[in-house]
């Protein structure tokens, strides 16, 4: 593939996001389509005592969509819930332009620096991002 939105990294990453399974017994769970593309990502997260503990998923969904729902699940397993509500928002700036990769809260979200110059293609990184925010949201709820 010689498209520069899929290099390596992204593509490795896909595939451990094509591999993630669902928790049994999630804590808080969302699932965020996308109609324009047909992308379906589900997120289950485990939260105890403020802090994300497991997070499971599945992901119909393009490499770019596949790959961003592996770092969250790689790197929010262990962070505290405000960690991942902060990544979802720092990921929306750095692709927007609006902010640079020092701003990202881990370090491989800037492997989807060739998706910034691809505006058509922010919402298919920003998905996985939206399920889990969703997700902290109904786990709030539902912890009250």
């Amino acid at each position: 593939m010689s498209d520069p939105l899929y290099q390596a990294e992204i593509l490795d990453l896909a595939k451990v996001g094509r591999g993630l399974a669902r928790l049994e017994s999630p804590s808080a769970t969302a699932r965020v389509d996308n109609p324009i593309c047909g992308d379906r990502v589900t997120i289950d997260l485990a939260i105890e005592d403020g802090r994300v503990t497991a997070v499971g998923a599945k992901v119909q969904g393009c490499a770019l969509c596949q790959a961003a729902t592996a770092i969250i699940a790689a790197e929010a397993t262990g962070a505290g819930v405000e960690r991942l509500q902060a990544a979802g928002m720092a990921m929306a700036a750095y692709l927007s332009g609006s902010a640079d990769a020092d701003a990202l809260p881990w370090e491989r979200l800037s492997t989807f620096a060739p998706v910034r110059a691809a505006r058509s293609r922010h919402e298919c990184v920003l998905l996985p991002f939206k399920a889990a925010t969703r997700a902290l949201a109904a786990g709030a709820t539902a912890g009250s």
